[in-house]
């Protein structure tokens, strides 16, 4: 008979490639985790993982039987969860991932005061801007910024008007001037967003209804998108935002935004799952209450623009495609 346990080793062993990145994560010795693999394999009569002593793979039969694996685990959970659920509200774990600057700075009054009104659900926030693969790690929903074009999971819009804007605080406008157009950014510090090694430092525009790359650059970069928005409050130059994240500040007044009449990326916010069944009522009613807060922020962006010159904020770009140097479709960005 396959035992849970086993079963749940494999699933984080194929996740994370290695049985010693398992047996730390469930604080056991990897012999164990090793032996775990070999009583399933047994069980089984098939070969889960080709090993060497410095790689660890699946194996055809390990490829195919994976989804199954992790369709019994999450069966399991959601039965276990539904125990112990009672009439008067909202039990169990929800685990979440988000951008760093999005979940800390947005997401996180809004998902603390839901858990507030459910005391009996527990809630695991992951925050990072590296990519969160919904299918390998242990969440249950995620926060992405693009357009949703993978079919393989299932997006809910929050944000679909939600776009990149320049911003600067008011003491480094003060020291170094206001840009009027996207090509006096060469004459500024820009702070620049780098993941996995590479550096963003093409900023769109769209005059008149063209696309317009502007290279830009600077002497501070970081791959943690919160540190791009302190440093843009501490006066350390100009940075290319998703409006969500900089609208309080925008609102209190230690940033501005600027270039106003030149829309920047529509990169729209969504929550995603990685199938319908995952939409418990901790999900459902999570969405909902995010849903509200992000359409009052889309609002204040379009009173922002009131003031815009009218033949660029209108022919922002009506695909709302982004570029892929800027905003991968299906990754946690949030630069």
């Amino acid at each position: 008979m396959v035992r849970i346990d086993d079963l749940a080793l494999f699933v984080r062993s194929a996740a994370l490639g290695s049985f010693s990145n398992a047996a730390r994560e469930a604080d056991l010795l990897p012999a164990q985790v090793s032996a775990a693999i070999k009583r399933l394999e047994r069980e089984l009569n098939i070969r889960l993982f080709a090993r060497s002593t410095r790689s660890l793979r699946l194996t055809a039969e390990g490829e195919q039987y994976l989804p199954y694996a992790r369709a019994a685990l999450r069966s399991l959970r959601e039965g276990q969860d539904l125990l112990h659920q009672e009439p008067a509200g909202l039990h169990g774990m929800l685990q979440i991932a988000a951008p760093s600057d999005l979940g800390r700075n947005v997401l996180l009054p809004w998902i603390t005061q839901f858990r507030h009104d459910h005391p009996n659900l527990q809630v695991r926030l992951y925050l990072s801007d590296q990519v969160t693969d919904i299918f390998k790690d242990p969440v249950d929903v995620a926060f992405r910024y693009g357009i949703m074009d993978d079919a393989s999971y299932v997006a809910l819009p929050l944000a679909a008007e939600n776009r990149r804007v320049v911003v600067a605080s008011p003491a480094y406008l003060a020291r170094r001037g206001r840009p009027s157009t996207p090509a006096d950014l060469a004459g500024h510090d820009c702070l620049t967003f780098v993941l996995h090694g590479r550096v963003y430092d093409k900023w769109r525009f769209y005059p008149h209804g063209q696309p317009q790359a502007v290279g830009v650059s600077g002497t501070l970069t970081s791959d943690d998108a919160e540190v791009v928005r302190r440093l843009a409050i501490a006066g350390e130059g100009i940075a290319y935002k998703s409006w969500l994240e900089v609208c309080h500040d925008v609102r209190a007044g230690r940033l501005e935004v600027v270039l106003k009449g030149y829309g920047g990326d529509r990169v729209p916010l969504h929550l995603i799952c990685p199938h319908r069944r995952q939409f418990s009522p901790a999900v459902r009613q999570l969405y909902e209450r995010l849903k509200l807060g992000c359409g009052e922020l889309q609002r204040e962006y379009a009173a922002l623009l009131d003031g815009a010159a009218p033949e660029n904020t209108a022919a922002a770009d009506p695909k709302g495609r982004e570029d892929a140097a800027d905003v991968a479709p299906c990754r946690d960005s949030s630069a």
